[in-house]
């Protein structure tokens, strides 16, 4: 990698980490690359990116971030996973490392707030925000349907005493 390489390299990364939400670190034990290649697919189906970068280029890219704590967690052989969504990037991780031991969650940070490997498993466990989205809308949308059934409810009733009375005057 030259000068100018390097300089790019920086500044994606640098763009990448003032956007996310959630930034993973994991430590990389001998994966293959047919491993690799099955984590970054997974991740992109999660919403999420992964990226092995240098540790001295990384830690140059996470100056004037939120996520200036991670530069303890950035030696030996690390990869760096990262959603927009604050669960994304640690759930697909997190599942990832449970299928495959040659993947080690090291730690991360979400925003300010540097975590654990144990955090991170912990933050993987949390629904993510389309499943939060999905919740709230159904305890909104709830209160609705039961006024719809009890405002119905009587009308029924009346239907149901009224077609009684016709169906006893036809016999």
């Amino acid at each position: 990698m030259d000068r100018s390489q390097k300089i790019e390299s920086v500044a994606q990364l640098n763009a990448a980490f003032q956007e996310v939400g959630v930034v993973v670190v994991t430590r990389n034990l001998g994966m293959t690359v047919d491993q690799s290649t099955e984590l970054r697919a997974k991740m992109r189906e999660a919403g999420a990116t992964y990226k092995v970068a240098k540790n001295r280029l990384a830690k140059l890219a996470l100056k004037d971030t939120d996520y200036t704590g991670l530069e303890e967690y950035l030696t030996g052989p690390v990869g760096l996973a990262w959603s927009e969504d604050p669960v994304a990037a640690a759930k697909a991780a997190v599942e990832f490392a449970k299928a495959n031991d040659k993947l080690e969650i090291v730690g991360g940070s979400m925003g300010t707030q540097v975590l654990d490997d144990a955090g991170i498993k912990a933050l993987a466990s949390m629904p993510s925000l389309d499943e939060l989205r999905g919740t709230i809308v159904g305890l909104v949308n709830a209160p609705a349907t039961k006024i719809a059934q009890v405002v119905n409810a009587p009308a029924a009733k009346l239907a149901r005493v009224f077609g009684a009375y016709g169906a006893k005057d036809a016999a």
